[in-house]
């Protein structure tokens, strides 16, 4: 099995595509999602955030209130990367289990959903292949203006606080253009599926694994025909 990392930028498309891979039967494993479990009651991740950023970032459930929490670190980098340094290891530590779970079960690759893939650049050394969701800047801007209800210069100051595309398109192994109609973007995704199914890379390991568990199984075959008998 080995891993393919997947990024995209703001009103790129990237969950679009991934809505397509996962039809396609693909194991997708989003950290976002993952980033949003850890740091909710009863949490390790969610105890550290109350004792360094206090009870005034809690709405009175108890929930975290992400949007003042996002103000904070918005103005204090310092803080961003204390709270960086507390919700990345358990957001890894949840990926690894999942791709655990996914290796058991035979996958020949996982797909890892990652927002800043790029921009950290701490675990594109873990991927066989990068996939980047990419738009032109005129679509990316005009799908963000009319999501989001925003006006051209909210919108270009989104966009230019993410790295942008064109720099992410030349550290991808592979790109989705997604500046077109839904169908394209399908037929490109269907393209990658396939390519990806069909590689050999990491094979030796795959066969390994098989023989280890035949082996296994083979032993314990003659370990009940020697009790039984």
């Amino acid at each position: 099995m080995f891993l393919v990392g997947l990024s995209g930028g703001i009103a790129s498309g990237k969950s679009t595509v991934v809505a397509v891979l996962r039809e396609l039967g693909c194991a997708v494993i989003d950290a976002d999602v993952i980033a949003r479990e850890v740091v909710q009651l009863h949490f390790k991740a969610y105890r550290q955030i109350v004792h360094y950023f206090g009870t005034e970032i809690l709405f009175e459930n108890g929930e975290i209130n992400r949007e003042a929490l996002g103000n904070i670190i918005f103005s204090h980098p310092e803080k961003r990367q204390l709270l960086n340094s507390i919700t990345h290891p358990e957001i890894q530590k949840e990926m690894l289990k999942q791709i655990l779970k996914y290796f058991m079960l035979g996958y020949r690759y996982v797909i890892l959903d990652i927002p800043l893939l790029f921009e950290t650049n701490r675990l594109t050394k873990f991927m066989k292949y990068t996939v980047l969701v990419y738009c032109d800047p005129p679509t990316q801007l005009s799908r963000l203006m009319k999501r989001n209800g925003l006006s051209q210069a909210e919108a270009e100051a989104r966009i230019a606080s993410q790295l942008p595309l064109d720099e992410k398109r030349k550290l991808a192994s592979h790109v989705i253009d997604n500046s077109g109609d839904r169908e394209s973007m399908r037929q490109q995704v269907l393209r990658l599926h396939a390519r990806l199914e069909d590689s050999l890379d990491f094979l030796w390991a795959r066969l390994a694994v098989g023989a280890v568990v035949a082996g296994l199984g083979g032993l314990v075959y003659l370990l009940l025909r020697h009790f039984i008998s």
